[in-house]
């Protein structure tokens, strides 16, 4: 079996998409299948038309001249669709493997129509709700009502639909999909990359301000929708009563200026220790550092439909967290025994339910082990890539016998 995969970008650079692409990349060359990799101008300018990062080869696409909106999307697609013609020609690949966004889905079907080869399409996310997040849409807009259409247009036509989580494959099939085409790839963690917890290096501690305190934090992006604004309102409930507690946040993102002036605007700023972004190889030295993570997740389609890594992860190191009752959430957390959940938008709730899991520790021997239980015996990468055999074989023989 030979998948030629159109990608958004992918490692070197560090995202959850691009962590995602690897774990299945190789998961599938365990399988024994040859897997080749393309991405978008997204990635940006790269050293070379072909690039090798751990031990996986990427063909990059050439930038184009940046124009107005909608025009950079058109020259995008006509881009892609041209590169991945250019390398069917000389891989022969039996599937075109396009992952979220639409703009590789779009160029991959045409691609696939003009070159007889199946074409089908991962979905990650939808495009236009991970606009309405960043602020450059709102929904229900006329923006998002054609992004949402241009996004059915592409699922219609693709030869077989895959997605990371039930939230997601109900929408799909709420558009009038055949629920037969839709499978589900589930998110999941690659096991033996994922150590358990270890004890808090002290000098980093001591560097940090955080000696003798207990510490709730939170480690990656700061996008609006993670609600790190609802943990900072929790915040001085918590103090008040512990005034020991100490809030660690790593990472950075849109939402950093204003997560600051939150602090600052509640009195808390001198409790609240925001490290900024960490190399890639630190980052388990300041999850060592914490005692309880929060993903305290606001409510809207993409945190409702869309399940994220972050918990698996966690469950994968042993390490205790609360999160919001999100659809993402409740679709990944087993409340009370592999996490706890607590009701989004409520900063109330967030302060008791933290207040609880640090007054209970004798609960987290038990619930560090029941979540590394779940992700070595249900959520690994193994059983997720296992979805892609059955529709692969079958889209690849059928194209054989209509040769």
């Amino acid at each position: 079996m030979r998948i030629l995969h159109i990608l958004d970008h992918s490692i070197p650079l560090h995202s959850g998409y691009t962590f995602r692409t690897a774990a299945i990349l190789r998961e599938q060359r365990a399988l024994g299948w040859e897997t080749f990799h393309l991405t978008s101008p997204k990635q940006g300018q790269t050293a070379a038309a072909v690039e090798d990062v751990d031990g996986l080869r990427f063909y990059r696409s050439p930038v184009p001249a940046p124009g107005r909106t909608g025009i950079n999307e058109l020259r995008q697609v006509r881009t892609v669709q041209a590169r991945i013609q250019e390398l069917a020609a000389e891989l022969k690949p039996d599937i075109l493997h396009a992952h979220s966004p639409v703009l590789n889905a779009i160029p991959a079907i045409r691609a696939g129509k003009k070159l007889g080869i199946p074409v089908v399409y991962e979905i990650r996310a939808f495009w236009e709700d991970a606009a309405v997040d960043h602020g450059t849409t709102t929904e229900g807009s006329l923006r998002y009502r054609a992004t949402k259409a241009i996004e059915t247009w592409a699922i219609k036509r693709a030869d077989h639909v895959f997605t990371i989580c039930e939230g997601l494959r109900a929408d799909i099939v709420g558009r009038g999909i055949p629920a037969t085409k839709v499978t589900v790839i589930p998110n999941a963690v690659d096991i033996e990359s994922f150590q358990l917890s270890g004890d808090a290096d002290p000098v980093l501690r001591e560097q940090l301000g955080l000696a003798n305190t207990t510490v709730v934090g939170f480690v990656g992006s700061f996008y609006a929708y993670e609600g790190l604004d609802l943990l900072l309102d929790a915040f001085p409930a918590l103090l008040h009563k512990r005034p020991e507690l100490r809030l660690l946040l790593v990472g950075g993102g849109p939402q950093d200026a204003n997560l600051k002036a939150q602090a600052q605007r509640l009195g808390v700023a001198d409790k609240v220790v925001f490290t900024g972004r960490v190399p890639h190889n630190q980052v388990s030295r300041y999850y060592d550092q914490i005692d309880l993570l929060a993903y305290p997740r606001h409510s809207m389609r993409l945190t409702e439909l869309v399940t994220p890594l972050k918990p698996l992860e966690a469950m994968a190191q042993g390490r205790l967290f609360v999160a919001s009752d999100v659809g993402g959430h409740k679709e990944l957390i087993r409340d009370g025994e592999t996490g706890k959940l607590f009701k989004a938008g409520s900063a109330e709730a967030l302060a008791v339910v933290i207040d609880d899991m640090l007054a209970h520790r004798e609960r987290w021997p038990a619930m560090r082990a029941a979540g590394r239980h779940f992700v070595e015996d249900v959520r690994n990468w193994k059983n997720s890539v296992a979805n892609y055999k059955t529709v692969y074989a079958s889209l690849a023989g059928r194209a054989r016998r209509a040769a």
